[in-house]
């Protein structure tokens, strides 16, 4: 039965493939003519978004508190409340160590602790984008050196919040942000791992 409990690499026929964008950042944007395995009858379209990847990374202090962000998304129109994250753009740099350079870069935090508490596609059904989340644990200070935050990273603010309480405002739906609420769900259930369950924030 686990075997079975797994997503499972497959590719069903691709009959053409058309270029709609393509962009010097991270993004293909095209559409693909597809049919059903043993149907070639049967054929429509598809469109794809092509992504590096991304790392998330819940940085967690020795009082239990939270990292977090108040960055400005221009699509969503939102201010919202975030982690740190960056995209995976340095070619074959392993997800740890592009989290350990964005932790450095936003939240000019090091760590000696790193713990990966998810991979997850976002949007399967639009984008092949891949998240891998992590917890960070033992933070010290580490200057940013020479790189810059520019555009909406230049708004930023950092804000050290209780994990109970980015807990409950997940759970009540004051933070909304995927990858946040995901990697907050996940940390609070290995804590309960950890010490077994106990009282849930905001009950």
């Amino acid at each position: 039965m686990t075997d079975e409990l797994a997503d499972r690499p497959l590719e069903w026929p691709v009959l053409s493939t058309r270029e709609i964008h393509r962009d010097d950042w991270v993004v293909v944007v095209s559409e693909d003519e597809v049919t059903r395995p043993g149907h070639p009858e049967e054929r429509f379209s598809r469109l794809k978004v092509q992504h590096p990847g991304a790392v998330m990374v819940l940085a967690v202090d020795d009082r239990e508190r939270v990292l977090c962000l108040r960055q400005y998304r221009h699509t969503s129109r939102h201010e919202f409340v975030e982690i740190p994250a960056g995209l995976r753009d340095a070619g074959d740099e392993p997800a740890v160590e592009t989290a350990r350079r964005e932790l450095r870069e936003e939240a000019e935090l090091a760590a000696e602790e790193w713990t990966q508490l998810l991979s997850t596609f976002p949007s399967a059904g639009l984008t092949d984008e891949v998240h891998e989340i992590f917890l960070a644990r033992g933070l010290s200070h580490a200057p940013r050196g020479d790189f810059e935050l520019r555009h909406e990273e230049a708004e930023m603010e950092t804000m050290w919040v209780p994990f109970d309480d980015l807990l409950a405002a997940v759970l009540d739906g004051r933070v909304r942000q995927g990858p946040i609420v995901q990697a907050v769900l996940a940390y609070q259930v290995q804590r309960d791992r950890w010490t077994g369950p106990g009282p849930r924030a905001g009950g």
